[in-house]
């Protein structure tokens, strides 16, 4: 292992080792300016340019279409499962919701609590193993959107192609996912994401919102308007500097790989690597994802009996594997394998499993 812990958890997550060098290198005097990025004006011409580089790299590698806005704002995934139908569902409209494990059901109990929402299809019929489907032709012509959560960390289960919406605004939830895998940004009205997972640190939350869906809600408080950021290019108020300033490491950290391209490649081997142990050491491993919809950010697995998965923890925490413990509300075992945790830890953690069978 040597310094670095084997980090596989599930957000406040890993960062890339050279992210975290740069920006150690850079703390103490940011750019000559005398000061750390932490301390220069968010009017400055240091930040200007930090903002700016963050905005663009984000354009590029997700070849963010010219009619969207990229936006920085704070209060996580969580803030937007109330922004979100604030400012996107008119009188007597309806949000839509796909609910698919614990986080697309947390959109939805905020949802109901500002507007009218309904369930259109849900994973308990399967216990949350699968993505249910639904047909946007059916739906009714006052749904203002559709929400789904690209990825659902706790129950490791991931869209692998993305519903037809039937011109209905898509909105999706990718905290867990974003920037993990190349899609079609123009098939969605808004894509969220807290940072804390594979953008960066926690404080920043992106936002891609397609033009059209923003409108200047004169009934709401000024910062709760998608209008109110989008016109002041996030800057309306303080943004969190430190924040945007790592994603912007992480982006550039992004394209020196070879872009999401490659990081969606580097991501499907890494998974595959721990599948595979648990797919060939059935008398101890059992997956809870259906396989058909296995995340490739969150391995979520059992053994035989909590007993075990006690052992299991206790003895990878001695070996340096940290984050192993599923969500406290299902238990099991899970290993976060965002963009940052390298191939070796995976196959450091497979070899583990194999030992800890045998």
């Amino acid at each position: 292992m040597g310094e670095r812990a084997y980090n596989f958890n599930a957000g406040p997550a890993a960062l890339p080792l050279e992210v975290l060098e740069k920006a150690q290198q850079e703390f103490v005097n940011y750019k000559q300016s005398g000061m750390s990025i932490m301390e220069v004006s968010h009017r400055s011409k240091e930040y200007d340019e930090v903002h700016e580089q963050a905005q663009s790299l984000l354009k590029e590698l997700l070849n963010i279409p010219s009619n969207y806005k990229v936006l920085f704002l704070q209060g996580g995934a969580s803030g937007q499962f109330a922004m979100l139908p604030m400012n996107l569902v008119k009188p007597k409209q309806t949000a839509a919701y796909v609910l698919t494990g614990s986080w697309a059901k947390k959109a939805y109990s905020e949802a109901k609590q500002v507007c009218n929402s309904s369930i259109i299809a849900s994973g308990e019929t399967c216990n949350w193993t699968g993505i249910p489907e639904f047909h946007a032709v059916d739906m009714p012509e006052d749904t203002a959107y559709i929400h789904i959560t690209s990825n659902e960390t706790i129950g490791g289960i991931q869209y692998k192609d993305f519903p037809e919406s039937n011109g209905i605004p898509l909105v999706a939830d990718m905290s867990s996912d974003i920037l993990s895998r190349q899609l079609d940004v123009s098939k969605f009205g808004v894509i969220y994401a807290g940072a804390q997972k594979n953008l960066g640190p926690s404080g920043v939350t992106l936002v891609i919102i397609r033009e059209d869906l923003i409108e200047d809600n004169e009934h709401l408080p000024t910062i709760y308007r998608y209008a109110t950021h989008a016109s002041s290019s996030s800057l309306y108020h303080t943004p969190p500097v430190y924040s945007i300033y790592m994603v912007k490491l992480v982006l550039e950290w992004i394209k020196e790989q070879g872009g999401v391209a490659a990081i969606e490649k580097k991501n499907k081997e890494k998974a595959q690597c721990l599948y595979d142990v648990i797919d060939h050491m059935k008398d101890m491993y059992h997956g809870v994802a259906s396989p058909a919809y296995r995340s490739n950010m969150n391995v979520t697995f059992r053994l035989a009996n909590e007993q075990l998965e006690s052992e299991f923890i206790q003895q990878s925490a001695k070996q340096g594997f940290i984050g192993l413990k599923g969500h406290r509300s299902v238990g099991g075992l899970r290993a976060s394998i965002y963009n940052a945790v390298p191939y070796e830890n995976c196959v450091a953690l497979s070899r583990f499993m194999k030992e800890f069978s045998r």
